[in-house]
C-alpha cells in the first residue's frame, strides 16, 4: 500500500513515516518546508534504508495536489498539514482558516477526483475546549477556544458532513494529546521554528543551554503542586496510533475517532523534575502569570483505541525525557 502523508517532514509525521516504513508500506510525503526540513525525510531514509518519495509543494496549490496523484497511486492519506500555533492562531485567524481550512478542502476534492476514500486526520484534545471532567472520552462535547483549535473542530465538522453525504469514505480522526520525545537514535524529533510555544521543547532548550530558563505559566490551579496538567504521550506511540488506525480503514469502518493519550496526567513541575533526572542537572526556572485560555488539567481516557484500534501508549514519562534529550544534546541547533 502506499500512503500519502501531508506536511510528511513535521514532527509527528518524521516519526510516522519511520513506522510506516517498518510496517512495508511505501510512502508519499508532500511538505511546503515552512515549518520543517528536509533534512527529516533525508534521516528517516538512512535510518529505513528505504526511499520516501517526496514533493515539495503545499497544499494549498491544487494543482500541485493533482499532479501528485496523478504520477503516484496512492491508496490511503495522512494528513497532518497545517499550522499549528494556538498563539500566532489568536494574531492572525485568517492565515490560519486559508491555510488549514482550504488546505484540507483541496486535499479532500482532489483525492474524490482520483478516488481515493480511506482519510485519517490529525486532530487535538483542543476539541474538547475546557472539559467539564477528566478522563475525556471521544462522546465528550466539544468547543474551541482559540482560531487554531477552532480550525480542527470545523475540519471535524467538515469531515462528518463528507461522510453522511457519501459513505464510501472511511475516515479516521484522532485527537491527539500532548505529543513529546523523540526516535531513540536521537536523529529525528522535535524542531521548532524560533522559540519553542510548548513545555518540553522549551525545556530541552534550556537544558541544552540554548535558552536560560524556563517559564512555569501559574502555579495557583486546583492540582496537586498547582502547576497544570496534560497527558504527555511518547511521539513514537503516536506514530504507531496512525499505522493502527491504517489497519482499521481496510474494514471499512465509515467514521470513527479516537482519543491519542497516554491516560496519566502529569503537572508541569513533574516535566521539569523528569528532564532533570534525564539530563543529570538542575533547570533554572521562574513562575510567571497564568496563560490567557489555558486549563488546569487535561487527561484522556484512551480505552476505545484500545478496544478498537488494539492500540495503548507503551512509553512511560521517563522514557520520554530521556529521548527528548538525547535528541536536544545530539542537535542543540535542531536540523
Amino acid at each position: 500500500m502506499k500512503i500519502l502523508v501531508t506536511g510528511g517532514a513535521g514532527y509527528i509525521a518524521s516519526h510516522t513515516n519511520i513506522e510506516l516504513l517498518n510496517s512495508g508500506y511505501e510512502v508519499v510525503a508532500v511538505d511546503n518546508l515552512s515549518n520543517s526540513c528536509m533534512e527529516s525525510i533525508m534521516r528517516v531514509e538512512k535510518l529505513k534504508g528505504k526511499k520516501i518519495h517526496f514533493y515539495r509543494a503545499d497544499i494549498l496549490d491544487k494543482q500541485a495536489m493533482q499532479s501528485i496523484f496523478d504520477q503516484e497511486k496512492i491508496d490511503a492519506v495522512i494528513h497532518f498539514a497545517g499550522l499549528k500555533a494556538v498563539g500566532e492562531s489568536c494574531s492572525i485567524p485568517l492565515t490560519y482558516f486559508r491555510n488549514n481550512l482550504s488546505g484540507t478542502i483541496n486535499l479532500l476534492e482532489v483525492m474524490q477526483e482520483f478516488g481515493v476514500n480511506n482519510f485519517v486526520f490529525s486532530s487535538s484534545a483542543t476539541v474538547y475546549g475546557e472539559p467539564e471532567r477528566v478522563p475525556v472520552t471521544e462522546d465528550f462535547p466539544l468547543s474551541a477556544t482559540n482560531p487554531y483549535g477552532r480550525t480542527k473542530l470545523m475540519i471535524e465538522e467538515m469531515l462528518g458532513d463528507l461522510y453522511q453525504s457519501d459513505s464510501s469514505w472511511n475516515i479516521a480522526i484522532l485527537r491527539y494529546f500532548n505529543p513529546i520525545g523523540a526516535h531513540e537514535s536521537g536523529e529525528i524529533g522535535e524542531d521548532p521554528n524560533g522559540i519553542p510555544n510548548n513545555l518540553v521543547p522549551y525545556v530541552a532548550k534550556v537544558a541544552a543551554g540554548v535558552l536560560e530558563k524556563i517559564n512555569v505559566f501559574g502555579n495557583d490551579y486546583d492540582t496537586p503542586d498547582g502547576t497544570g496538567i496534560r497527558d504527555y504521550i511518547h511521539v513514537v506511540d503516536l506514530a504507531v496510533g496512525h499505522i493502527k488506525a491504517i489497519e482499521k480503514l481496510s474494514d471499512n469502518p465509515g467514521l470513527v475517532v479516537y482519543n491519542l493519550g497516554t491516560g496519566v496526567g502529569y503537572s508541569v513541575m513533574e516535566i521539569i523534575n523528569n528532564y532533570e533526572k534525564a539530563c543529570h542537572k538542575k533547570l533554572p526556572y521562574v513562575v510567571t502569570a497564568r496563560r490567557p485560555g489555558d486549563i488546569a488539567i487535561s487527561y484522556a481516557d484512551p480505552s476505545k483505541a484500545l478496544r478498537e484500534l488494539h492500540w495503548k501508549a507503551e512509553k512511560g514519562i521517563e522514557q520520554m525525557c530521556e529521548d527528548s534529550y538525547r535528541w536536544q544534546s545530539k542537535n542543540p541547533n535542531g536540523y
